[in-house]
């Protein structure tokens, strides 16, 4: 079970730069409107990893976890409130991924294929060229397929039900394809240096970053919400 259960609300909460250092990811991302924008500035995974410590993920990427404890603190001084998924009922949280992410999943990967396949074409002999990266996509889009269906067709009925109980079993598998699906995101910074187009690029090349940058953050996002949140709140019902 998640350690962020055992983890009190955020205004019970120290919120000083030192104390944000030992919250988990998921939390303070839960927490704070904007912090993933931070933790997508430095490459931390709120999502498969969002149980660690910031201190922890901090320094297992070699940074110094001060600034970004600092950049958060301030972000809480600033912020506008976003929405809290976790004061939901599951319902309401099931239709919201499946609306904004799930649907959408389904329409970018088949045009981000469609688009480096083209620059794959064009451009392949290039050094800068991310060969290998429709390939990438076609597998990632064939493990993420059948990774909905298992949530569209057993764990959220399950949940919409009222079966939290019962969902322990299904929620480990899906939690191991989520740190699946981290990886093949980090195969897809790896294949475009981490989503940066060469300055010379062609506009059909900076669409397909633009497509994939989007890509990222939402399959990010939609990790988040459901190991951070759905997940946790399932098992603690």
């Amino acid at each position: 079970m998640s350690t962020t259960l055992l983890e009190p609300t955020s205004r019970q909460l120290d919120t000083s730069p030192q104390a944000l250092l030992d919250r988990s990811l998921g939390q303070l991302a839960c927490d704070i409107p904007g912090a993933t924008r931070v933790f997508h500035e430095f490459n931390l995974d709120f999502c498969c990893g969002g149980q660690k410590t910031l201190r922890d993920a901090a320094l297992g990427k070699r940074l110094d976890p001060a600034p970004i404890a600092q950049a958060l603190h301030q972000l809480q001084d600033s912020a506008a409130p976003q929405h809290d998924w976790r004061a939901e009922p599951g319902a309401a949280l099931i239709a919201h991924i499946l609306a904004r992410y799930h649907a959408r999943h389904r329409e970018q990967l088949p045009e981000l294929i469609r688009l480096a396949c083209r620059v794959e074409q064009v451009h392949g002999a290039r050094d800068s060229c991310p060969n290998g990266l429709a390939d990438h996509l076609r597998d990632m889009q064939q493990e993420l397929e059948g990774h909905m269906l298992k949530e569209e067709q057993v764990l959220f009925p399950m949940l919409q039900q009222g079966l939290g109980h019962r969902a322990a079993p299904p929620i480990h598998v899906l939690r191991l394809e989520h740190d699946q699906h981290g990886e093949a995101l980090e195969k897809l910074l790896v294949l475009t240096d981490h989503i940066t187009p060469p300055a010379n690029a062609c506009n059909t090349w900076r669409a397909l970053y633009r497509g994939l940058r989007e890509f990222h953050d939402d399959l990010m996002q939609h990790i988040h919400l459901e190991n951070n949140v759905l997940f946790v709140n399932a098992l603690n019902a």
